[in-house]
């Protein structure tokens, strides 16, 4: 077996076993410093929630970066005649770039993490706590998205090849300029959307939305599209560029209080105080009813019946969907129990036959 001892006894600073050495030394000593720097940080930032989601989203992006880094200063100070050493230093400056993009990207993330959790939406009023979850997912894409962009084309830099690459593009741009214009087009276009829709906010998340006759709620905004949780369970996808370019209904623009409508068909014969008593009497039992808004009124009347309209608020869409469910349900049974000849019926002047009277009905 070879004399391990003996190789490492006489190193002299000039060959592969000494800078493998070194590097491992180093890499060791940046790992010990790391775990107790991020001891140290993650005990300082307790009880800040933004602070500490951008700590969580960058530990492993440190991880590998404090190592790296370590280790690249050690190539940087090996001999230049060392065999390969300009291809290990390469290749290590390759993954800092990596490990600092990343390390950037966590550091966006985790700061959106933290203000999105600082303003949850989980309560009644949250107007506010949406419209910053929506600037905060958008641009905070938007910005990842750079960053990597930024990221690929430092390290792409570091190739001579892709660097002579890059100045014949240049010589043809005229025509690779067009080309890639029409291909990023859709792109671009959607980058531009989600900043638009960050900053002017036409919509957000939690919102609901009426979109080509869809009704449902925002549940996600990417950088390229919009995920909408239709009522039946569906996923409705619909790129952002459209909500610039194509009108929508928000319910949830300024506020998630909402009024609803139950229309009932009676005949002339039904007194309209009593029926006004009963919807007054059964709104004020049911909880999704928010106390602001109530009327009953006859909005038509045709030569066979009139229509009540019965006028209610609530809190959210959701709720008033039930509370209309339920009102209309209770009024129909109050007609057909006091009031059955109040029912819509047809009448005529003329006898009818039999016959006649059977295909009617």
């Amino acid at each position: 077996m070879p004399d391990v001892a003996g190789m490492f006894l006489n190193f002299d600073g000039r060959s592969w076993p000494t800078i493998l050495l070194a590097a491992l030394v180093a890499a060791a000593v940046a790992m010990v410093l790391y775990t107790v720097t991020r001891a140290v940080l993650r005990r300082a930032v307790r009880g800040n929630i933004i602070f500490s989601c951008m700590l969580e989203r960058t530990q492993r992006a440190l991880g590998f970066a404090w190592p790296l880094m370590a280790m690249q200063a050690v190539w940087a100070a090996a001999p230049n005649d060392l065999d390969s050493i300009g291809t290990v230093r390469h290749l290590n400056g390759i993954l800092v770039i990596a490990a600092l993009t990343a390390l950037a990207m966590g550091v966006i993330g985790g700061l959106a993490d933290g203000l999105i959790a600082k303003h949850p939406i989980d309560v009644e009023n949250n107007l506010h706590a949406r419209r910053i979850e929506t600037q905060t997912r958008v641009l905070s894409r938007s910005a990842m998205v750079l960053v990597l962009v930024g990221g690929t084309a430092m390290a792409l830099m570091t190739f001579p090849g892709a660097r002579q690459l890059g100045a014949s593009l240049l010589a043809s741009a005229g025509v690779l300029g067009i080309i890639g214009g029409l291909a990023a087009r859709p792109v671009f276009s959607n980058l531009i959307s989600g900043l638009q829709i960050a900053l002017a906010q036409p919509l957000r998340i939690d919102d609901v939305l009426i979109v080509n006759g869809e009704h449902g709620r925002v549940e996600e905004i990417t950088g390229t599209y919009v995920v909408m949780r239709l009522w039946d369970e569906r996923r409705l996808i619909v790129p952002l560029q459209w909500f610039i370019e194509n009108p929508f209904e928000n319910w949830t623009r300024t506020g998630s209080q909402i009024m609803g409508t139950v229309f009932l068909w009676v005949d002339y014969r039904m007194p309209i105080e009593p029926l006004r008593a009963e919807a007054k009497r059964l709104v004020e039992t049911m909880p999704e009813w928010d106390r602001r808004v109530f009327g009953v009124q006859v909005t038509e009347a045709t030569d066979k019946a009139i229509q009540v309209r019965v006028l209610v608020s609530s809190s959210n869409s959701g709720r008033n969907f039930d509370l209309r469910c339920k009102l209309r349900e209770g009024l129909v049974a109050f007609v057909a129990r006091e009031f059955p000849e109040a029912l819509p019926t047809i009448r005529s002047t003329e006898p009818v036959a039999e016959t006649e009277l059977a295909e009617a009905l």
